[in-house]
Formats: C-alpha cells, sequence, structure tokens
C-alpha cells in the first residue's frame, strides 16, 4: 500500500531506480524520449504511442494550415496537464522530480503512463523483458517551504551531487532557473521557487552552497536516493 496520498495543490518529490540499480538511460536518445514522454503523457486525454502522436500531429499541422483561422475547435489542439513540474533530473540509472498535483490522482495517472510507455521503448529497443524500474516509483510529500526550497537544490544538480556531471547536465531543469525560459521547451513552473529571491542569481548561490553541501552528506537517506 502507498503511505503517501496524493491531494491537489500539494508539491512533492518523486523518484525511482533501475531494477538491481542497472542503468535505464544508455544514451542521449534515451534520455531524450524520457524529456518527450514528460511532456506528451502530462494531459487527461491518452495519446497512445509517442510514434502514432507524431503522426497525429503533423495531420492537425497539415489541416491547421488549410483551414481559415477559426475553423478547427481550439480546444482539440491543447491539453489539459494533469502535474506541474518544478523541477527534475534524470541520471543514468535514476530520476528525481518535484512536481505538484493538479487534478484528482493526477501524479498516479501520469506516473503509470510514463512508466509503462519507457519500459515498453526501452525493453523494445534493447531486446529485454519484464520490470526496468526498482518497484513503484518513491515518494514523499514536501510538507513545508525550506523542505521545497531544500529539495529544489538536490533536483536541480542532482547530477552533480552523485558524481555524474560537474557542468552542462542537460538532462535536468537547472537550465530554466539559470537562463531566460524559453516558453516553447519549457517543463518547469521555476516561480515558485524564484520568487522567493532577489534574482536568479541569489537563487544560485542558494543552489550551489547547498548542493556542494548535499554532495558531502549522501547518506542523509532522507533526501537521497542512494545509487
Amino acid at each position: 500500500m502507498r503511505k503517501t496520498e496524493f491531494a491537489n495543490g500539494e508539491f512533492y518529490h518523486i523518484y525511482n531506480r533501475g531494477v538491481d540499480k542497472r542503468e535505464v538511460f544508455s544514451d542521449k536518445f534515451d534520455y531524450e524520449r524520457f524529456l518527450k514522454s514528460m511532456k506528451e503523457f502530462n494531459r487527461i486525454e491518452p495519446i497512445g504511442s509517442l510514434y502514432e502522436k507524431s503522426f497525429k500531429d503533423a495531420k492537425l499541422t497539415l489541416l491547421e494550415s488549410k483551414s481559415p483561422i477559426g475553423d478547427l475547435d481550439s480546444k482539440s489542439s491543447k491539453s489539459i496537464p494533469i502535474v506541474e513540474f518544478v523541477c527534475y533530473c534524470l541520471n543514468p540509472n535514476h530520476y528525481h522530480f518535484i512536481i505538484k498535483q493538479i487534478i484528482d490522482g493526477g501524479i498516479a495517472k501520469f506516473m503509470q503512463k510514463i512508466g509503462i510507455a519507457y519500459t515498453m521503448y526501452f525493453n523494445k529497443k534493447y531486446s529485454r523483458s519484464g520490470s526496468l524500474f526498482q518497484g513503484t516509483f518513491k515518494s514523499i510529500h514536501i510538507d513545508s517551504n525550506e523542505y521545497l526550497l531544500y529539495l529544489s537544490a538536490y533536483v536541480n544538480k542532482n547530477n552533480f551531487i552523485h558524481g555524474y556531471n560537474n557542468s552542462n547536465w542537460k538532462y535536468s531543469s537547472l537550465a530554466e532557473y539559470e537562463k531566460e525560459n524559453d516558453q516553447e521547451n519549457k517543463l518547469c513552473n521555476t516561480v515558485p521557487i524564484l520568487e522567493q529571491f532577489k534574482d536568479k542569481k541569489d537563487y544560485m548561490e542558494f543552489l550551489n552552497d547547498n548542493a556542494l553541501y548535499l554532495k558531502d552528506k549522501k547518506e542523509e537517506n532522507r533526501y537521497l536516493l542512494e545509487e
């Protein structure tokens, strides 16, 4: 039985790792596939496979290009998100999210979609079968603002904390906190974190200080998922 009961409007730390601590991201295409899944499966309506969706999107684009403005139902091309990302990091053998639930059952629905879809993709690509992740995803309710800020540092620089890469890690939300927002490719809502700091530089100082501390304190299991 899951101990965490998800409530709308609340923040949660979600994480999991590969079964037997195996790698779940073996190359850049695996990372990119998972990132695309994070975006595309975050909606109420089913989309089928990402492969099938690529053809549906191409068809919709073609229809829009041939139709007068207003001919198509504007809701048909829009999606209603079921969770809101605040931070994320993908590492070779595990991932971390900070997310907020938007609709009833949103987190469970989203995690089920992404878990099944990515496992099917990975197993087909690498000619394997069976579970890819270590059981059901883990979750912790973020029950204070202090905890939220602390975890944002942990998740945004999780690759550094685990020693995978010291800079330029493409598979975390850190870039969304460092640079001006690219609305088209943006996955996270950075406002809940950044609005509490004077500016981005102020937050980066907080983040770097805490990441260094956490790198030295990896044994604190409440915050850290062991490799």
